[in-house]
This record gives structure tokens, C-alpha cells and sequence, in this order.
């Protein structure tokens, strides 16, 4: 198939802005100037290659456009003196066949990070605009990561770009010497730019493989470049572990599964043990900071998932530490659900109800699908069924959505019904050995997968499946009347 101009144009504006740009505003110092420049030369390589057809090297063409529009620009707008610096700077570098000088930051995009996580905007603005610029986040996205409208965050970042251009902020790569003082922004960043493809807030996929896979390469670089920070670790071991399990979070039919169901067999040895590693390192380095102590419950987790026991009081100290250390209202909706599962649905939903009224909240859609399913655990119902559908309806991923839905249809209607985790621990309690409550919680994962194979309009459930599962579902059920007195 012929590629026109178009796509080819596209492709190259993909692959080489980020170094484009990082090698404008290296030299002209000035971070709009510069994206402007790399915008005029994308629209002239349109124009110029529907008239006169594709060059041999497009990317090459692209960087001569973007740096001899930089030059126009220069020419129009600066001050004499500032002027004739910057115009010999972009003609030497325009006729300059040898290579730079090693940078302190060795890639392209991550310098472009450090560059634009300037320390002369606050924080939230600073990752706000790198993540817009560099991090090819829409506005959208990113506001939903910061928790606030799409319009407010749009504001706020025309409001960082204008502080910079009337303060007359320079724009330079760091020095080594100053890389530590930006990596509180830098990490956000990154660690933004994962969030995004492990959960993608919209589209029709559960994962952004092409996001989860650029941060953790940022991640890498970071360790590499400030290997005696112990949050770097922290920060590439929660992405690794999380995307160790990638393969596991859908079935084939592109469905979700939870991690306590997901097959094990199917997450990555390679990126779950690199995980663990760095996990290791940075705790050796130094105290927990926010991203060690994620990596470390996502870490407990896991393992959890994997024996079929979770240490759910660990990972709620945890989170209680996380929180004290963050004030996050989203930690703290993890919390509530750790606390949940260590202490009872309703210590959960002590905790849980006063983040009901933070207008923060209002819109977060964990918030409610961690309500729903507390509410559900102590029999609440019908306030269940209301927090599901508010959940339901501020889900903007098809996958998550479809999840939510299946459990609205699927897990209110046994009035009763206990969580399985509630269920497990009351027989530990009630003298149940290890290997019983492993026969259960297989016999439930068993449940789930033939009441998520039902659900498709083309599967069945064979009658062999049904009969084994009716067999061993009535010797359970016995055993748990004789434990328990009753069931419902």
C-alpha cells in the first residue's frame, strides 16, 4: 500500500519532534519559540511534499525546516543584542556537521523533561505544561489526572506559558549539578505518562501499551543517570511491577480481570523481577518516599495474588503512611479499601464517607466504584446499585465501564452475598486450614470464570463444566453449613 505525504509527515512529526525541539530550545533558549518553529516546519512539509512528493529523508528535512524557522523567528522578534547572540548560535548549529558535546541528560525526551520542569512555576503547573508539551498528553488527560475540569486545566497551562514569556524565563538544559532540584517534577511526569497508558482514560483499550512502555524507558534512563536516588527506584519498580502483569489485566476477548483472578503464569519473569530488584535498591538507599512505598504495596499485592494471601493489614499501614505523606484524597481512597479488606466493609466506609463530600471527589470515578463495592459487602444493596451507576457513569474507558456493568448485573442479586477476601478470612478464623481456604478461593476463581464466559453472547458454559462445578459447590456448601451454621 502507497503512503502519501500526509502520513509520512505525520510519522516524521511523531518521531522527531521531541528531538527537534529539545535541540531548539537548547539553543535559543525560549520554549515557545522553539514549538512554534517545529509547528511551521510540520505545516510546510505538507504543503512541500503534496507538490513536489516525499524527500528521501523526511525526518532530516523536517530539522532543517523547524531550525531555519527558528532563525525567521529569532530575526523577528528579539531585542538586538539578545538577537544577534541567539542568530549566530542557530546559522552556526544550521551549518554545523559535528557532533554536540555529551549532554548530562543522554536522551532527548528526558532532557526536554528536565528542561521544561522549570523550578520558577509551582509544581502542579510545571508537570501540567511538560506533560502537554513533551509528554504528548491531550488536556483532557491531564486533567483528569490532576482531578479538575478539562477548561481549568487548559487555562492553567496558557497561564504557565505566559508567566514564562512576560518573566522572561530562559529555557536551558540543567547541568548535572542541578538535575536533583527538578526531579520531584520530573518523576510526576513520568510517573503521569505511565498512569496514562496503564489505565487509559479513553479509547478502546484497557492499556496504552506504547505510554506504559516510554515510561518505564524514561525510568530506566533516570536510574541510570541518578542512580543514588532512591525515589528513581521507587518510581521504576512501580512501573515495572505494574506492567509486569500487562499480558493478565484482559481476557482474550479484550475483557478485564481483576488482579486476584488474573493468571500469574502470564505476567512477565523479566519486568517482575527487574521490578523487585529496584524495589530492593531504593529501599536500600533511603527512606520510603511516595513512589517506594506504591511500588512496595503494589509489591504485596502481587504476591498476594499469587499465594492467595493477602497481607491486606501491611499494605493498609502502608497506605496509611502514603497518605500521611501526601495528604492525597487518592491515597486515601486506597486506603479506605485496604482498610476494608484488614478490618470489615463497614471500617472501610467509616473511612471512605468523608471523602464523599470532597468536591475534589466529586467526579473521581475509583471513589465510587471503592463506595459500590464497600456498600455491596455489607448488604446495602440498593445504595450499592446507586454508587455503581454513578461510577459506571463517570467511566470513560470501555473496558473499565464493561466491568463495572458486570458487576452491577451479576454480584447484587444473592442478597447477602459475602466479599470473597470477608468470606476467606471469617474461615481462617473459624479453623479452616490453609489448604481448605485454597480450595475455595480456587473453587470461587472457577465461578468467576464461567460467569465471565456466560456473559459473552457466543460462549457456553458446557454441561461438564456445570456438572464439576455443581459437584464441588454442594461439598463446599456443606462443609461451610456445618462451619458456619448457615449460608445465604
Amino acid at each position: 500500500m502507497t503512503v502519501g505525504p500526509d502520513e509520512v509527515a505525520t510519522a516524521a512529526f511523531r518521531d522527531e519532534r521531541v528531538a527537534v525541539l529539545a535541540t531548539l530550545i537548547r539553543h535559543v533558549g525560549d520554549f515557545q519559540l522553539a514549538e512554534d518553529a517545529v509547528q511551521d516546519a510540520f505545516a510546510a512539509a505538507v504543503g512541500a511534499w503534496r507538490r513536489d512528493g516525499v524527500p528521501d529523508n523526511p525526518a532530516a528535512w523536517i530539522t532543517v525546516a523547524a531550525r531555519r524557522r527558528a532563525i525567521d523567528l529569532v530575526r523577528r522578534g528579539r531585542a538586538q543584542a539578545d538577537r544577534a547572540e541567539r542568530l549566530a548560535e542557530l546559522i552556526r548549529m544550521d551549518g554545523d556537521t559535528h557532533p554536540a558535546e555529551p549532554a548530562a541528560v543522554p536522551d532527548d525526551r528526558l532532557r526536554l523533561i528536565f528542561t521544561a520542569c522549570h523550578p520558577a512555576l509551582d509544581l502542579p503547573a510545571r508537570v501540567a505544561l511538560t506533560l502537554r508539551v513533551v509528554g504528548g498528553l491531550t488536556t483532557a488527560e491531564i486533567a483528569r489526572a490532576f482531578l479538575v475540569a478539562e477548561p481549568t486545566m487548559g487555562k492553567r497551562i496558557v497561564r504557565a506559558k505566559k508567566k514564562i514569556a512576560a518573566a522572561g524565563i530562559p529555557y536551558r538544559v540543567p547541568s548535572e549539578a542541578d538535575l536533583p532540584a527538578r526531579l520531584r517534577g520530573v518523576l510526576r511526569v513520568v510517573y503521569l505518562i505511565f498512569n496514562e497508558g496503564y489505565l487509559g482514560s479513553a479509547g478502546d483499550r484497557l492499556v496504552r501499551a506504547e505510554l506504559c512502555a516510554e515510561a518505564v524507558r524514561l525510568g530506566r534512563l533516570l536510574a541510570d543517570v541518578l542512580p543514588a536516588e532512591p525515589e528513581v527506584w521507587g518510581l521504576l519498580a512501580l512501573m515495572l511491577l505494574h506492567d509486569a502483569r500487562r499480558a493478565s489485566r484482559v481476557d482474550g476477548s479484550g475483557a478485564w480481570v481483576g488482579l486476584p483472578g488474573q493468571d500469574t503464569a502470564r505476567w512477565d519473569g523479566d519486568s517482575l523481577a527487574a521490578g523487585l530488584s529496584a524495589l530492593d535498591r531504593g529501599l536500600r538507599l533511603g527512606p520510603a518516599g511516595e513512589y517506594l512505598l506504591q511500588a512496595a504495596i503494589t509489591a504485596l499485592q502481587m504476591r498476594g495474588a499469587d499465594t492467595g494471601e493477602t497481607d491486606w493489614p501491611a499494605i493498609a499501614h502502608l497506605y496509611a503512611r502514603l497518605a500521611a505523606l501526601t495528604r492525597s484524597p487518592v491515597v486515601a481512597v486506597n486506603h479506605a479499601a485496604a482498610v476494608g479488606f484488614t478490618s470489615g466493609p463497614e471500617a472501610g466506609l467509616s473511612a471512605l464517607t468523608p471523602l464523599l463530600d470532597d468536591p475534589a471527589l466529586a467526579s473521581y470515578q475509583p471513589l465510587h466504584a471503592t463506595h459500590a463495592d464497600l456498600l455491596r459487602r455489607t448488604g446495602a444493596t440498593g445504595a450499592a446499585r446507586a454508587a455503581y451507576g454513578r461510577a459506571i457513569e463517570l467511566s470513560t474507558n470501555p473496558v473499565e465501564r464493561a466491568e463495572l456493568e458486570r458487576r452491577l448485573a451479576t454480584q447484587l442479586h444473592i442478597p447477602g452475598q459475602l466479599q470473597r477476601e470477608d468470606l476467606l478470612r471469617g474461615l481462617r478464623a473459624a479453623g479452616w486450614t490453609d489448604e481448605r481456604v485454597r480450595e475455595l478461593a480456587g473453587f470461587m476463581q472457577h465461578v468467576d470464570h464461567l460467569q465471565n464466559a456466560s456473559v459473552g453472547t457466543d460462549s457456553r458454559v458446557s454441561g461438564r463444566q456445570f456438572s464439576e462445578l455443581v459437584a464441588v459447590g454442594r461439598r463446599i456448601l456443606g462443609e461451610l453449613e456445618a462451619a458456619a451454621g448457615t449460608y445465604s
